[in-house]
């Protein structure tokens, strides 16, 4: 058990009570929203800078050279950085800092990597007004650590940052974890063993009106299918069967006839290669397939993942793919296999209290109230690994966009002022609770 949590429950409750918060900010509030304004520009300056380095998850000098940008940040902020080698887990690693040994201890959760690889055509960061700017991981979540480095500095010039204990973990290989995903998780479950908070930067739904405090776990699996290779002609016969294409293809049908209509539950086929000579790489998503249009397929492979809410629902959905998998048509064999994943982020009654907090620093701002968004809406993250582990946590608070996770990602730039004083006065509010909490 953390050395906070009763703590920070009562100080949740006692701010966000009626009448506990003040209509008005106060004077260090003032200076923290000052701060951020001032530093706008310098903010805005940063993203651009990380936006426009290549950061694919298996682009290895790509995400390090992104993590020393933002140690270099941390740096100047007085914190004690390191970087963890990815090398025993194959990729690029992950950036530790720390700062402070009083106060809350308060975890702030980003990422390095992006989906966009190397020779992505998507790869630069390009304005278009004051409001808007595109680019390859702007929202997702390279706006998210600016706002991480934006709120410190805000925080640090209103003379906080010495009154609480900082861990800020960005991960290089959110996008596509590392093997083994104990070596790969390592950094961030100590960092989650010693926090009391843990504040996660993704964007979310995209919403600044709404966080997250529940995800949905996230666990990857892979299809494997072989048929009889022969002459088309041949097709159906006893001795020859349906092919691999055609068992993959009844496959895939029953996982969407059987598992569609399960609430918060998704799962989704995002690759796959078939043919007489297939080759799929599953940390590239790359593959090649080779074959003809008068010969059964032998082979094909599938990779996709499946969502749950709760481990009792993905156990679920699991048996069910499994039994759909093993009754295969004639002359075919198929196998299916799922990898650790993320697990779920339960909705807890302390979460709630943060985000109750987080919303009534919203009103107090003047930017208005933020509601928890469905689970629906928000995809894996790596603050689910922790959720578990601290008191209260939430997510979802960075730079709001559309489009992540294709080449018509946009950051929502005015956002990025808003979010970065919503998360600052966030903090400090915990700070300042823990401090008087007879308040």
């Amino acid at each position: 058990m953390n050395h906070y949590p009763r703590l920070f429950i009562a100080a949740a409750l006692l701010l966000t009570g009626s009448g506990a918060v003040a209509a008005k900010l106060d004077a260090v509030e003032r200076a923290i929203v000052q701060q951020v304004k001032r530093d706008h520009g310098r903010s805005l300056a940063l993203l651009e800078e990380s936006v426009n380095i290549n950061s694919g998850t298996m682009n290895f000098d790509g995400v390090r050279r992104v993590g020393a940008l933002f140690e270099r940040e941390l740096k100047d902020l007085g914190f004690e950085t390191q970087w963890i080698d990815g090398a025993p887990f194959n990729r690029a690693g992950h950036l530790v800092a720390r700062r402070g040994t009083t106060g809350p201890k308060l975890l702030l959760i980003g990422h390095l990597d992006t989906v966009f690889a190397s020779d992505s055509p998507f790869q630069t960061f390009v304005a278009s007004g004051p409001k808007a700017g595109s680019g390859p991981g702007g929202t997702d979540m390279k706006g998210g650590d600016t706002i991480i480095v934006h709120a410190l500095r805000a925080l640090r010039a209103a003379g906080q940052l010495d009154r609480m204990s900082f861990r800020v973990v960005l991960m290089g290989d959110e996008e596509n974890r590392g093997v083994p995903m104990a070596l790969a998780n390592k950094a961030l479950l100590e960092a989650g063993d010693w926090a009391d908070v843990a504040l996660g930067f993704e964007d979310g739904a995209g919403d600044p009106k709404t966080a997250v405090q529940s995800r949905r776990g996230s666990v990857s699996w892979r299809l494997d299918v072989t048929g009889k290779a022969s002459h088309s002609s041949q097709i159906f016969q006893p001795d020859v069967g349906a092919g691999a294409i055609f068992e993959a293809a009844r496959i895939l049908e029953a996982f969407r006839l059987e598992l569609a209509g399960e609430p918060n539950l998704t799962f989704n086929p995002g690759v796959i290669v078939g043919g007489t000579d297939v080759a799929l790489d599953h940390d590239s998503s790359r593959g090649t397939a080779f074959g003809k249009e008068n010969v059964v397929a032998q082979r094909v492979h599938v990779d996709g993942d499946v969502r749950a809410v709760s481990p009792e629902q993905l156990a679920k959905a699991q048996r069910v793919m499994h039994d759909i998998v093993d009754a295969n048509l004639s002359q075919t064999d198929a196998s299916l296999q799922f990898d650790e994943g993320y697990p779920p982020m339960a909705p807890t009654e302390g979460n709630a209290r943060l985000l109750a907090l987080y919303d009534q620093s919203s009103r107090d701002l003047g930017h208005g109230p933020v509601v928890a968004v469905s689970p629906r809406k928000a995809g894996a993250a790596d603050i689910a690994f922790v959720a578990d582990r601290v008191e209260m946590a939430i997510d979802g608070i960075g730079l709001m966009g559309k489009g992540g996770h294709t080449v018509n990602e946009v950051a929502d730039l005015a956002t990025l002022e808003s979010q970065t004083a919503r998360a600052a006065v966030t903090i400090y509010r915990l700070q300042r609770g823990v401090a008087a909490p007879g308040r």
